[in-house]
């Protein structure tokens, strides 16, 4: 059977290509066997990347003892902590675009018969996906795995309280040495920050779509049970070639609506919105915020873990992990068992015999919340969509009314916010801070986690056409859409307006007539793009709307 590879390795015109690899020190027998691209983020700047290399080499490693050539190609990856709260963070998404072009680039430009991704943090892991899915090649998804959970005062942590802490310290809740004890203590090593977050979402549902290996999402990076998975992963892509299945027969409309289930049963990112959408589009499936809604209404959420409660990624992973969540679905009736996985099995197969092993996880008869994690609200000042992770939103916070204390950009508002000018009952609008407005759609962790830290989490509100980090808790709905520096409504809300939320009824309007929205309109002049050179200005003449998952439109 003809092989991609042979574009590159085979016939008397690939003699200098030939050279080129012998020149590395490739020999004539391996550039007989499939060429395996594995795709490293690793990197000495994200906690989670900096182990990559050693799960590199166990991935290397199987595809070696399964028969194939692994040739690492890098990826860039930013750090999504250490970009909060500055021109950082803008980057943040937007680089998920930069990753899937450099996967395409690098897999095309050398055609490799197969792809084994080894991200871990935030946009790394659907950037890579993405990428593979416009090649449709054989390919298997192999994080880095989590983070232990830390432990400050005795209690197990991580890093939503780390930025909680920074809040309680503003306010004066504790001193120097309190806050000295937190950033010491809540990342105690390597691996994708211990909650529920963005990174942790995502590599859980790559296994829940099927991309990944089972396990991929929860086994500890510290635990020879993650060189062991990656060793698998290498063997997993040399079968995936041998057999031809690919990226998209894994990923399609059945594993994509699995991957939402799962999503509501776990409480994941509101970034899980995006990224999934973004997954589906390069898919070529259909997917809109609507079925998010409709899965969430059909399926209770059973885990609770940082930010919504105390438990975190390795709780999870003794818990029974992934396939025990996933199990426990399926007796509801609530997935598709019987699409096919990276391994070769279905997904039935895969999940046969797990079982719930501590309460990190419920069953279905006794559920955090009969709805699941993630809720979808619409209204005048979001007539296309917003969203807010609705399983980590005190009860009494559901629904709430309250005067909109309104701010162009992060800055204003974290200012105010730590000056204790933010009263209880208010509702915090930040706006052009969108895919275009900001550009790059800014994480709110900063003001979220000062709200949090500083008691106020149970009686303000946030909304905002930026959007949230996984660490996120409380009434913080984002990715308002329209945009405000697409002439949104949000743009056009007032100091003072009343805003009000309602959460169970998937709603969030402000009380405005539409009369006076058209008066507010015909004077209104959107604010020019905060960043007019470089790649970032061009991203936010190419970017999508966040309904549509932020892609880069291609007319």
């Amino acid at each position: 059977m003809a092989r991609r590879s042979d574009n590159v390795t085979k016939g008397i015109e690939r003699a200098p290509g030939r050279s080129l690899f012998y020149a590395m020190g490739y020999t004539k027998e391996e550039l007989e066997r499939p060429l395996i691209g594995v795709v490293s983020a690793h990197s000495d700047i994200v906690p989670g990347h900096a182990d990559l290399d050693k799960v590199t080499e166990a991935v290397k490693a199987g595809v070696r003892m399964a028969g194939g050539t692994p040739i690492m190609v890098p990826s860039i990856g930013v750090c999504d902590g250490i970009a909060m709260g500055h021109i950082g963070m803008k980057y943040s998404l937007p680089s998920r675009e930069l990753i899937a072009d450099s996967v395409e680039t690098m897999a095309n430009a050398h055609q490799f018969d197969g792809l084994v991704l080894v991200p871990n943090c935030d946009k790394i892991v659907p950037g890579m996906l993405m990428g593979a899915l416009r090649l449709d090649i054989p390919t298997v998804v192999c994080s880095g795995g989590p983070m232990m959970a830390g432990l400050v005062n005795g209690e197990e942590t991580s890093l939503s309280k780390m930025f909680e802490a920074v809040g309680a310290r503003k306010a004066g809740l504790i001193d120097d040495a309190g806050l000295l004890e937190f950033e010491q203590n809540v990342c105690p090593g390597c691996g994708s920050c211990s909650g529920m977050y963005t990174a942790n979402s995502m590599n859980c549902l790559c296994e829940a779509i099927g991309i990944a290996l089972p396990g991929n999402g929860t086994i500890p990076a510290v635990t020879g049970r993650r060189m062991m998975l990656a060793k698998h992963a290498g063997m997993a892509v040399m079968e995936m070639v041998e057999k031809n299945i690919t990226a998209r027969q894994i990923v399609n409309e059945r594993s994509i609506r699995n991957a939402l289930t799962c999503d509501m049963a776990l409480g994941c990112s509101t970034n899980t919105v995006l990224h999934l959408l973004a997954i589906a589009h390069e898919a070529g499936v259909e997917l809109d915020l609507k079925m998010f809604n409709e899965v969430s209404e059909k399926t209770p959420n059973l885990c609770h873990l940082a930010p919504a409660g105390p438990t975190h990624m390795n709780d999870l992973d003794q818990a029974g992990g992934i396939p025990a969540v996933m199990a426990e679905l399926a007796k509801g009736g609530l997935l598709d068992t019987a699409v096919m996985t990276v391994n070769g099995k279905t997904l039935g197969e895969n999940i046969e015999g797990k079982k719930i092993r501590n309460d990190a996880i419920r069953t279905l008869d006794h559920p955090f919340m009969e709805a699941g994690g993630l809720a979808v609200l619409w209204g005048n000042i979001a007539q296309e969509g917003c969203v807010v992770k609705q399983s980590a939103v005190a009860p009494e916070m559901l629904q709430h009314t309250g005067p909109a204390r309104v701010y162009d950009g992060e800055e204003e508002a974290i200012a105010d916010i730590y000056a204790g000018k933010i009263n209880p009952g208010d509702v915090v609008v930040i706006r052009y801070e969108g895919p275009k407005g900001g550009p790059g759609m800014r994480e709110m962790l900063n003001p979220t986690s000062a709200l949090a830290g500083m008691n106020l989490d149970k009686s303000v509100a946030l909304i905002t056409d930026g959007r949230f980090s996984g660490a996120s808790r409380g009434a913080s709905i984002g990715h308002a859409c329209p945009e405000a520096a697409m002439g949104g409504n949000i743009g056009l809300v007032e100091e003072g307006d009343i805003i009000e939320i309602d959460i169970p009824n998937k709603s969030v309007n402000a009380k405005v007539s539409e009369e006076e929205f058209q008066d507010r309109r015909a004077k209104f002049v959107p604010h020019e793009p905060k960043i007019r050179h470089g790649w970032l200005y061009r991203y936010s003449k190419m970017v999508a709307p966040a309904n549509q998952g932020a892609v880069m439109l291609e007319d």
